[in-house]
């Protein structure tokens, strides 16, 4: 079937979207999840910025049906739509698992950012707001929250340093790989989303954990910078 990549991705969106009706709501993890329990760690971005997930249920079950729909047969779709359909499969347990572990939530969404992130590298230049731009905020949302499930865990667990730490090496970490990304692909709507949850973290931290919020700030404005620089180039070379 010549279809199968296009309607596997159709499939594991909706498993994905549907996902959350059918688990217990998650808003971090529990205090007996962690032998150290992590309430409002300072990586974690204010409650407001979770509602980002809204716009991408809806935008990626657009893609999909149009992909199915319109470019069943496209060979460029379907190599991105590989990676993200092993993004959706493992994103469509995680609330289930994220209930009971944060250890393995920690890992699974990181697996889940592979994904999505590869699924971004590959997308096809045509057709960027059917596809590209609904991944790349999908993307962009789980390279940041896979870092701050990273931080929440590894400072839960006494790894290294404390929550503060974990902080800094998250946010950091966050950076690191969202700028590597925007210098391999101008992908606005990629860092963009990333620049949201460095807004949200500003916004849980405030001035009482001022280095946090400076350091998230700091980001905002590294991305911004390489967010334009890479518009430009593609501007120019159009």
């Amino acid at each position: 079937m010549k279809q199968i990549y296009a309607l596997l991705t159709l499939i594991f969106t909706a498993t994905f979207v549907v996902s959350p009706a059918l688990t217990s709501p998650f808003s971090g993890f529990r205090a007996d999840q962690l032998p150290n329990p992590q309430i409002n760690p300072p990586i974690q971005p204010e409650g407001y910025a979770f509602a980002i997930w809204g716009l991408i249920y809806g935008w990626l079950v657009v893609s999909a049906v149009f992909g199915l729909i319109k470019r069943g047969h496209d060979a460029m779709w379907d190599k991105a739509r590989k990676p993200l359909i092993i993004s959706l499969a493992v994103g469509t347990p995680w609330l289930a698992v994220a209930n009971v572990s944060a250890l393995w939530a920690t890992i699974l969404i990181f697996v889940m950012a592979a994904g999505a992130i590869m699924a971004l590298l590959h997308a096809p230049q045509k057709d960027k707001w059917w596809f590209k731009v609904p991944v790349g905020i999908y993307a962009g949302w789980l390279t940041a929250a896979s870092f701050v499930s990273l931080g929440s865990t590894a400072a839960g667990y006494g790894v290294v340093t404390d929550a503060m730490g974990w902080a800094y090496i998250g946010i950091v970490g966050a950076l690191v790989v969202a700028g590597s990304i925007l210098m391999r692909t101008s992908a606005p709507s990629y860092g963009l989303t990333v620049i949201w949850a460095l807004v949200g973290i500003i916004m849980a931290n405030g001035t009482a954990v001022w280095t946090v919020s400076a350091l998230s700030a700091i980001g905002t404005v590294i991305l911004l910078g390489i967010i334009a620089m890479t518009r430009r180039s593609d501007a120019s070379i159009s």
